[in-house]
């Protein structure tokens, strides 16, 4: 298995993606890979870790879920691994409910997003985002 983490999806994964909306709930699975220093476009603030960044990041974006009828449904460190086998592991996951992939898009599209996006830019390393139906049982 080839696991490539990323902090953009190229032009047509995003059109895929959201060309898919069934309106119906989902959750984004934020699997999170932090840079060792924060790397602002800038060159701003070079003594932040990546972590410290994206935690920016993450207290803006509650807010911006809550507008679109999202919500964050878990987020904690990665402290190691049961199951399975990767070369490295990721630092955090996050679990984020939205009503739908129409909301998710006006999410990142909302100017109180794009406003925060620096600070996960210049935190992230990589990321893997995995979309799974909000509700569904089964294990």
């Amino acid at each position: 298995m080839n696991v490539t983490n990323a902090l953009h999806p190229a032009p047509e994964q995003a059109m895929a993606f959201f060309a898919a909306d069934d309106g119906q709930p989902m959750c984004m699975v934020n699997l999170l890979r932090f840079r060792d220093k924060a790397a602002y476009a800038d060159g701003s603030e070079p003594e932040l870790s990546g972590r410290e960044a994206y935690m920016r990041y993450a207290a803006g974006v509650n807010a911006c879920l809550a507008a679109v009828g999202g919500k964050v449904r878990f987020s904690g460190a990665v402290t190691g691994l049961l199951l399975g086998e990767v070369e490295e592991l990721w630092d955090m996951v996050a679990i984020a409910e939205y009503p739908s992939r129409k909301a998710m898009m006006a999410m990142v599209q909302s100017p109180e997003y794009q406003a925060i996006t620096r600070h996960r830019d210049a935190g992230l390393a990589g990321q893997l985002n995995i979309c799974t139906r909000a509700g569904a049982t089964g294990a």
